[in-house]
């Protein structure tokens, strides 16, 4: 019992540390030392340093999605051929990487699994919907007016 009476109205508090529960029935783990991960930047942030080749944009939205539209000078790489090993099209060294899909969730994905693979990466935050909602430019894959699929 944590709270007990004594006497009318009168109400005692446990002791000290009494109702304290112990780390480990809380299921913590050990502090680990944290590891860089990937960052978050926005569509604005993106298009910039896309503008001044600082960065390679990565849509790894499926071909459909990409050929409905896409940011024009980025490269395709779905997150299921990323997730299974396949090479970065258009990487260098020391280039850092930035990804792209349709609403923020795959390219937050795509962005750890780069991290992990060694590639300094962020995703955009809001995806396509928000490159498109700030009226970037996004293109087809014939390079007309494209839209976000």
């Amino acid at each position: 019992m944590l709270f007990s009476r004594r006497g009318p109205g009168r109400v005692t508090l446990p002791r000290p540390g009494a109702w304290r529960i112990p780390l480990s029935r809380l299921g913590r783990r050990r502090a680990t030392p944290s590891r860089p991960g990937p960052g978050r930047v926005t569509a604005a942030e993106a298009r910039r340093a896309l503008r001044e080749g600082t960065v390679l944009l990565l849509d790894v939205r499926e071909a459909t999605e990409w050929q409905a539209g896409h940011v024009p000078g980025a490269h395709h790489l779905p997150l299921s051929r990323l997730a299974a090993g396949a090479d970065v099209p258009g990487a260098r060294p020391g280039m850092r990487l930035v990804t792209i899909c349709r609403s923020g969730r795959r390219s937050q994905e795509a962005a750890r699994l780069l991290s992990k693979q060694g590639f300094e990466a962020a995703d955009v935050i809001g995806g396509m919907e928000q490159w498109a909602r700030r009226g970037l430019p996004v293109e087809d894959d014939r390079g007309r007016p494209g839209t976000v699929a």
